[in-house]
């Protein structure tokens, strides 16, 4: 069996930053899932995705997601990539000015908009993210620093270790400085200890101190479990990063940038927008650039495969 698939650095206007992401925008409809998650390991990337047609006709899309390790049920860069791909193909025709799909994803439907240039090249593209849930605290901060190859001193006191989520749960981290932040090693003695398999296994750290002018805060994130001891760009994360920012007035508006990847090698711009609305808030995007990189094609042995 020959799949083809595209390569891009999405969260970044330039090739080779962002966060890798590769594509395949026409699977064969019966692929099964063990088969996508042993391309996902192969590729070893971030994520893979793979574009189905919807189940429900209100939607234009089915969009599957894999890590090297496990499917996810929503995620920012994928899903962002995707859309981007699917412009870039000339899979959604002609964009004049911008052009809304959606993506039946796990957590259900997710609405994404592509603005496009004059040509109709695709240049940003923001999606919606469900409303975060605040969820657990954690009250051990000294437990939470050390798991970081930091002292409690490192961790601001305005702000709790808290899980939040909007289909992925993260457990945020607010560090007081730039420093603080690069000084970051993850304990995977301690993270298998106290962390793994619980909600939040997926740490996410930040601070209002960055490297770019324009950015608002410089983030990293780890997770083990998912396959990616780092990530260079975290979608599904920063839109309840923005909420966490907001609610414990670490920021004042709802229109953020956060750098992600520059410890990586792999510097990273996502930008967020949430409309408060009360104590919650109306709507929550996530959105940013993308750089294609190439093409290629997978022969997968399929009937062998499925019986190993």
């Amino acid at each position: 069996m020959r799949l083809n698939y595209h390569l891009l650095d999405v969260f970044s206007e330039r090739q080779f930053g962002g966060n890798q992401l590769a594509v395949f925008p026409d699977p064969p409809r019966d692929l099964p899932a063990r088969a996508m998650q042993a391309i996902a390991k192969e590729l070893n990337l971030s994520e893979s995705t793979f574009v189905f047609p919807p189940h429900d006709r209100s939607n234009d899309f089915h969009l599957r997601i894999f890590t090297p390790a496990a499917e996810l049920p929503m995620a920012g860069h994928p899903t962002i990539g995707s859309a981007y791909m699917l412009a870039r193909l000339g899979t959604l025709g002609r964009i004049d000015g911008e052009r809304s799909i959606i993506f039946e994803e796990g957590v259900g439907p997710i609405t994404v908009t592509i603005r496009a240039q004059a040509d109709s090249e695709p240049a940003e593209v923001w999606m919606k993210q469900p409303i975060p849930q605040f969820l657990d605290i954690h009250d051990d901060r000294r437990l939470i620093a050390e798991m970081l190859s930091l002292s409690a001193e490192d961790l601001r006191a305005d702000a709790p270790i808290q899980v939040l989520s909007s289909g992925l749960p993260f457990l945020y981290v607010a560090v007081n400085s730039l420093d603080a932040i690069r000084r970051i090693r993850l304990r995977q003695d301690k993270w298998a200890a106290h962390l793994a398999g619980k909600p939040g296994e997926n740490i996410f750290a930040t601070t209002t101190e960055t490297v770019q002018e324009n950015s608002t805060v410089h983030s990293r994130m780890f997770a083990p479990a998912l396959g990616i001891n780092e990530d260079p760009a975290t979608g599904s994360a920063s839109g309840p990063l923005g909420a966490y920012l907001l609610k414990y007035g670490l920021v004042q508006s709802g229109d953020m940038v956060s750098e992600q990847g520059f410890e990586i090698g792999r510097p990273s711009f996502l930008r967020i927008a949430l409309r408060p609305k009360g104590d919650s808030f109306s709507e929550v995007a996530v959105g940013g650039a993308c750089a294609y990189v190439g093409y290629g094609t997978l022969c997968v042995d399929l009937d062998r495969l499925m019986l190993e």
